[in-house]
């Protein structure tokens, strides 16, 4: 008996698997499937090479956006921060990259937010709507980043790259190519960020001396002191309200 309802259930499962496949060749048949294809024709005027090249140029844009974000706003600054808090707290992993990622990255529309008003204002907008052309829309837009950037420059890093550049002395910051400022004020942040991250560290050092002093003195050899002091970080950090003064810190030091 058992042996007849399996051969009943194995003809029933065949006829359904059938059945559906007939379906779908059926659909398949009736509902007409999108087709996407890229054509690269030859260019048949000298309109449709300026077309191709400033498309390659957005392309390239495109694809060097992360570093522009990255080297040319605050976001290095603050991201170096986070990471010597984080193993100045020596919490491993915690708060996760994707957390210290996006906080970073919100700080820095918070601080870049007037600079790209201003490049809204007098550069995007006036492009859209039609009364500048595209190389005063350029000129006009890079004009706040590079007064940002160049308030955030220490001479000393300025002067590196202008004498490694070999273009003449500049009569005024106007002067400066726009590709000696950049890397100019990259490694200016990285020394910001390295003095801020020293002093946070300073606290949490001097609480890893006092705890390995401690258990030296006890006689507790075989008791890691990163144990024991990690609880006296995380209650110093929370007593002082760690991340409101982090922040505040990060904030003041662009005006």
């Amino acid at each position: 008996m058992n042996k007849v309802l399996k051969g009943k259930f194995v003809v029933a499962l065949l006829i359904c698997i059938l059945i559906l496949f007939c379906s779908i060749d059926t659909y398949a048949t009736t509902i007409p499937l999108p087709k996407i294809g890229i054509e690269v024709d030859s260019a048949e005027s000298p309109q449709d090479v300026a077309l191709s090249l400033q498309i390659l140029a957005l392309l390239t844009i495109l694809t060097l956006a992360p570093a522009i974000l990255i080297l040319m706003t605050s976001f290095t600054r603050i991201i170096v921060v986070f990471s010597f808090l984080r193993n100045a707290l020596a919490t491993q992993q915690m708060p996760p990259n994707q957390v210290l990622v996006g906080l970073a990255l919100f700080l820095t529309f918070f601080i870049m937010a007037p600079v790209w008003s201003e490049v809204n204002q007098k550069a995007l907008q006036p492009y859209l709507a039609g009364e500048i052309t595209q190389e005063t829309a350029f000129a006009n837009g890079i004009k706040p980043i590079r007064e940002f950037m160049l308030k955030q420059t220490r001479e000393k890093d300025l002067a590196l790259f202008v004498n490694l550049s070999s273009t003449p002395k500049p009569n005024s910051p106007e002067d400066i190519p726009t590709h000696v400022v950049i890397p100019a004020f990259a490694i200016s942040e990285l020394k910001t960020a390295f003095q801020i991250g020293f002093i946070i560290y300073l606290p949490f050092i001097v609480i890893d001396m006092v705890v390995a002093s401690t258990l030296m003195a006890m006689g507790m050899m075989m008791l890691p002191p990163m144990m024991i002091s990690l609880p006296f970080k995380i209650l110093l950090f929370i007593l002082v309200d760690g991340w409101n003064l982090v922040v505040q810190s990060l904030l003041l030091s662009f005006r």
